[in-house]
Order: C-alpha cells, then sequence, then structure tokens
C-alpha cells in the first residue's frame, strides 16, 4: 500500500531517551510505536518494511530561522531548491524571513508565499509576517493559527524594515498577541563603529573589522530593549541568533521552553565559527549578527546544554559566491547552511560536546513547543510523520557536486561530516531516500494551536 511503511529494528531518539524500537506510518500519520525489536515476521502484511539497524530515528528538524529568497531574490534561491536542500540535510518544516521583494509586510504578500509554497515546497512550511514603522494593521490582523509570528528587526540587516519608532515598537509589544521574532543589534552604535573604523583605516576596512562593528555592545544594547519591552507588555519574544556570552544574563533556565515568555535561538554557524576563522574564511562566514570570539563560542555551547538556549537553527541565506567575492564592505551578510545543520550538530555529538538527545530537543521539539506547531516535532502516536533516519557512521567530505543550495556553494566545504542522513519522511512521505527526491508531492502549511 502506498505510504504504510514500518521501520524496524533501529534507535529511535525522542523526548530525552534513545531506545531500541520500531514505528508504523500509514496514510502520512505515525500509527504505532513498539518498544524493542520485532522480528520482520512479526511485521503486518501491506507495509513497506525498512530496516533501520545501526542507524537511529528522530523526529523531522523543524528550522524557525531560513531566508529562501522567494520572491524577488530568486538567483540566489527559491523555495523549491532551498527546500530541496534542507529534506536532504533532515529538514521537514521550515519558517521564511520576510526579508525578499517585495518585503514580506502586508498579508497579501504574505499570502502569496503560502501559495507559492504550497505548489513548490517539498517541506512543511511557515512565513513570518515583518514588522515595520507602519504596519501595525497589518499585524494585528494577522492570523495567529496561520502565520508563525511576527519578525522584528531591531539592527540594520535589511535595510528599511529596521523599526526604530518607540510609539511602533511599545504597540507591536502590547498588541500583536503572538510570538515576536527579534533581530538584535543596535543601528546607532553599528553606525557609529563603522565611521570609527572607517576613519581609523582610511577606509580600508576588512573582514576582521565585522566583529569590531556588530560587537557584543551592539547586540547586548537591542537585546536588553527587547527583553524590557517583552516584560513590560507580557509579551511572547523569541530571540533570534544569539551570539554573545553576555546577552546570555538576559535569559532563564528553566527546564521546559513550554513556560518561557522569553526563548533564544542560536545558529549553527556562531557554534562552529569563531572570529579565528575570518582569516581563512573571509566574507563567506560575513554574517549579522556577526561571529565573535572562541569564548562567546564556548559560552554559546554551554547555553545550550544548561537550557538557557532552546532552539539550534540554520539562518539559512544563501548569497551568490560572485557577491561574497566582492570587497568586505560591498559583500552581503548571509551564508547557506540548511542542508548541513543536522549532521554539523552531529559533529559535536562525534565529539562529545552535545548529547543526541539534546540536539533532537533543540532542533526539534523546542520549536515544535516555542511556535505551538499542531501534531509536529515528537515521535508521538497519532502525529504527522516527519521522520529521519540517520547513519551516525557513515559520512562523506562536504564538496561542490553534493551541494544542493542553488548558490552552490558552501562555508563547510571540504569538512568531514562523519554522519548523513539517509531517508527523510514528510507527512509520511518518503521523499528522500539519501540519494534520489520524490517528489511527487509538496509540503503542507504548519498549523499553530493558538
Amino acid at each position: 500500500m502506498a505510504n504504510f511503511y514500518f521501520i524496524h529494528n533501529t534507535r529511535i531518539v525522542n523526548e530525552g531517551e534513545i531506545f531500541d524500537g520500531s514505528i508504523s506510518i500509514e496514510n502520512g500519520i505515525i500509527k504505532k510505536i513498539i518498544k524493542g525489536n520485532i522480528s520482520r515476521a512479526d511485521i503486518e502484511y501491506g507495509y513497506s518494511i525498512i530496516d533501520g539497524k545501526g542507524k537511529f530515528l528522530i523526529p523531522g528538524v523543524i528550522d524557525d530561522h531560513v531566508h529562501f529568497r522567494e520572491p524577488g531574490l530568486t538567483g540566489k534561491g527559491d523555495i523549491y531548491s532551498e527546500s530541496r536542500a534542507g529534506i536532504a540535510g533532515g529538514v521537514t518544516s521550515f519558517m521564511d524571513m520576510p526579508n525578499t521583494v517585495p518585503q514580506a509586510i502586508t498579508l497579501e504578500i504574505l499570502e502569496e508565499k503560502f501559495r507559492a509554497a504550497s505548489e513548490k515546497s517539498l517541506a512543511n512550511y511557515s512565513f513570518y509576517l515583518g514588522a515595520s514603522n507602519d504596519n501595525l494593521s497589518e499585524i494585528i490582523k494577522a492570523d495567529k493559527q496561520h502565520i508563525c509570528g511576527i519578525k522584528l528587526f531591531l539592527g540594520s540587516s535589511t535595510g528599511n524594515m529596521l523599526v526604530d519608532n518607540e510609539y511602533t515598537l511599545s504597540r507591536v509589544f502590547s498588541e500583536t498577541g503572538m510570538l515576536i521574532a527579534a533581530h538584535c543589534e543596535d543601528e546607532q552604535l553599528i553606525k557609529f563603529n563603522l565611521n570609527k573604523y572607517t576613519q581609523e583605516t582610511g577606509g580600508e576596512l576588512n573582514i576582521s573589522f565585522h566583529p569590531l562593528i556588530r560587537n557584543i555592545e551592539a547586540c547586548y544594547r537591542s537585546s536588553s530593549l527587547a527583553v524590557d519591552l517583552a516584560l513590560r507588555y507580557n509579551a511572547r519574544l523569541h530571540l533570534l541568533h544569539m551570539t554573545t556570552g553576555k546577552e546570555l544574563s538576559l535569559l532563564d533556565n528553566s527546564p521546559s521552553s513550554e513556560n518561557k515568555k522569553i526563548t533564544a535561538e542560536v545558529c549553527t554557524h556562531h557554534l562552529w565559527f569563531s572570529e579565528n576563522d575570518y582569516a581563512l574564511k573571509g566574507n563567506l562566514i560575513k554574517v549579522n549578527p556577526a561571529i565573535k570570539s572562541e569564548n562567546d563560542r564556548l559560552a554559546l555551547f554551554n547555553a545550550l546544554s544548561g537550557n538557557m538556549i532552546d532552539v539550534i537553527a540554520s539562518d539559512h541565506a544563501p548569497h551568490l559566491l560572485e557577491e561574497k567575492m566582492d570587497e568586505y564592505i560591498n559583500a552581503p551578510s548571509g551564508a547557506p547552511m540548511i542542508q548541513h545543520s543536522l549532521t554539523l550538530m552531529l559533529e559535536f555529538y562525534h565529539r562529545k560536546m552535545i548529547s543526541l538527545e539534546n540536539i533532537v530537543e533543540k532542533m526539534c521539539h523546542a520549536p515544535a513547543r516555542i511556535f505551538n506547531i499542531r501534531n509536529r516535532g515528537f515521535i508521538r502516536e497519532g502525529y504527522q510523520a516527519d521522520i529521519v533516519i540517520i547513519d551516525p557512521e557513515t559520512g562523506s567530505t562536504i564538496n561542490r557536486p553534493s551541494i544542493l543550495y542553488k548558490c552552490g556553494w558552501s562555508t563547510l566545504e571540504g569538512v568531514t561530516m562523519h554522519s548523513k542522513v539517509c531517508m527523510t519522511f514528510v507527512n509520511g512521505n518518503l521523499v528522500y531516500d539519501g540519494h534520489t527526491f520524490n517528489e511527487g508531492s509538496t509540503g503542507q502549511a504548519l498549523i499553530f494551536n493558538r
């Protein structure tokens, strides 16, 4: 029968435990979870049987922070190409940011993105509505069950999407009633630093100045403002791409992200790279907020195990290679990452820096809880069968032919991954078998229990 699968003889990683077991999938839903291995002869007739020996089975990754570049910037990436890359990396659901062309700051533009995804995306999807200084009426009308959240830029990453009007900010935090996902960098301090270092160098800036211009204090001032507003208005705040140890003082370590009013995300490139890598990688790792010191990187890692940081995401942001090769001041910020975010975290598992259970918590469970996603993010009977099978011991070296991003490059070229994604199921459909894609079905719009 189509869409009937039985995955057995595997190791299931779910809700804080790892156990030998099997699952059955019927018509897109996890029908049964069986603890302990069973023989092939005991499997009911009619299932496509998959032997998971030597492999781990986890919920599909939910990436709450991507830039798929559609509409308007599709030379860099698009919903089809980047969702396909995500599927190969074990990402079964994504939430896309509004800094496209046109910017998704009206419900009409946002609905056009949903329509495009319904036709093109191999993964499940949702989209943020962007905040601006003058679109509060659109934000208030947003459907809380349909839209993942409001994206608020408190930094200069996206030009005129910067929200710096105090009255607008107070109303966004007090009246939206939705999760506010905030990019936090202080615009005035960034401008001051840029002018300072431009004068000191006579305009000869290079990538080494990036963490000095977008420095720790720029992040902390802006994150502090966001937290103050959230506390004042009892708003639901999600701090995106934390980069500094100093900002961690703004967070709490409640054991469950479900009970927090203020949650935080870290992105894989801020866990993998430090400012020591600028000399080798140059503008390829120019991202906003900037990659900072080794001490900051280690503080972010410790914050994962200490529950200060709740989510690991990719901030997947492709650009053309020739754009990144421009001089520092003109090179765009952002890097592609979604195909490799899960296997990169598995590298840290091999280095004994994070457990499999915590990887699944931060990449699968916590995003589902924080955004109140209906019936996804867990291996549970009755939930959508968004499933990933991983071989933890058979990997490969990242090279150009293996890269699926439309932009065709990765900051991780030459890195050997010791694990690989063997299969990715989306809504019970085997969309990727480790080599080929089944593109006969598209993902579904995420629904939020709000």
